[in-house]
């Protein structure tokens, strides 16, 4: 079989004839005479496209032959149409161009070395020995694009076993019998790899670094190559031109704006924080005079409608402040009812976690807490009354 995806790795389209075929489990494996679909290898992922009129479901290498994968089998076996699915292929060509530029850049600058790699359908990553910083992540970011702009020649090649031995690789060989193919970035880098590469590092046009962290024994960097990182690029373009719209500032103005506002509305809520409390102040003195007596406790009832549960919470603080207090608050928003039991510290007959327990099932809810403060939530609003009534008797039951 002739491999002509190493001879020509632009070639988008080729005639071929079908030599065998084998049917495994309940799909056809096609050989043909030559193929220029790349079945995947070192780190890359294999081509994909058409034979003929069917969709290729998966390229792979067995035993040096080639085998690609289709639903049904083929009729035509004499100069089969062959078509590859030429943005997946050049997107998994620049994602791996740009692992071999990323690499040869922390190399370069802080002889740090690469011990895994991942090619992702989304994002990429490259895993580099030490522990790197902020400066040295953008330093190497710096460099590989500026290899990009130099427009270095990438060459792919078997060398003989004398040129390999004369042959300065960035990495250790991998221990095989076959024959080794050598990616080399001009003089910039040179290592052994068996994937397809763009013949000129400035096909990738822009490398991205999106994020960096600790990993085993090294730094994961996660970037884009290619298409991927200028379609990041318009995005993030977007991204600010909205936020410096919004902001009515230009770019050098949106980070003091963002301030601005972070610290507006930190006074804002504080501001909201201590009106609430003002107004909880208020508030409580009504709703002590309208509570049930219950013996000498007094027992609160409060239904509260689209009401801010925070500031509900804090009035309910401050009911309970006041001695002898049982507050049975409720706030009911949409088909949604949230339920808070709450009671003075010398109030020992009644256990909120048990009472809030028996009454919150009446509305199809679940909630706990501890003897002086429960809380939760139901959706049966129709029948609220009635289990906050049911409260209400099982704490007279308490006290008689």
């Amino acid at each position: 079989m002739e491999k002509i995806y190493y001879d020509d790795q632009y070639l988008k389209d080729f005639t071929a004839e079908i030599v065998d075929i084998k049917e495994i489990e309940n799909t056809f494996h096609v050989i043909l005479d030559k193929t220029a679909f790349f079945p995947g290898g070192g780190g890359q992922s294999c081509d994909l496209g058409n034979l003929g009129d069917q969709k290729i479901l998966d390229v792979y290498e067995k035993d040096e032959i080639i085998y690609h994968v289709v639903e049904k089998k083929p009729i035509k076996i004499h100069k089969v149409k062959c078509e590859i699915d030429w943005p997946r292929r050049a997107d998994y060509m620049h994602q791996h161009l740009g692992q071999h530029i990323l690499s040869g850049s922390f190399y370069n600058l802080f002889n740090a070395n690469t011990f895994a790699i991942h090619l992702g359908s989304d994002i990429s990553s490259v895993d580099i020995l030490g522990i790197l910083n902020e400066a040295q992540v953008r330093e190497a970011e710096r460099l590989a694009n500026k290899i990009i702009g130099d427009a270095l020649a990438v060459e792919s090649f078997i060398p003989t076993k004398a040129q390999l031995k004369k042959l300065s690789l960035r990495r250790a060989l991998p221990n095989v019998v076959d024959d080794i193919r050598i990616v080399k970035i001009d003089d910039f880098d040179i290592n052994a790899c068996c994937g397809l590469h763009p013949a000129s590092t400035q096909d990738l046009r822009l490398i991205k670094i999106k994020r960096f962290e600790k990993h085993k024994d090294g730094t994961r960097i996660e970037f884009l190559a290619g298409e991927r990182a200028v379609s990041d690029s318009f995005k993030k373009d977007e991204f600010q031109n909205s936020i410096c719209k919004y902001l009515n500032s230009n770019e050098d103005e949106a980070i003091n704006g963002i301030k601005n506002l972070n610290e507006n509305l930190r006074e804002a809520n504080e501001n909201n924080k201590n009106l609430n409390i003002l107004l909880a102040k208020y508030q409580v003195k009504e709703i002590l005079e309208n509570a049930i007596k219950v013996k000498n406790i007094k027992v609160i009832k409060e239904i509260f409608n689209g009401e801010n549960l925070k500031y509900i919470t804090t009035l309910t603080s401050k009911l309970v402040e006041n001695e002898n207090t049982i507050a049975l608050m409720a706030v009911k928003s949409d088909d949604k009812v949230n339920l808070l039991f709450a009671c003075s510290k010398d109030v020992k007959e009644v256990k909120m976690n048990d009472l809030l327990k028996d009454a919150i099932s009446l509305i199809d809810g679940k909630g706990g807490g501890s003897p002086i403060l429960a809380q939760g939530a139901g959706k049966n609003n129709a029948n609220l009354e009635s289990a906050l009534d049911y409260a209400i008797s099982k704490i007279t039951q308490s006290f008689n």
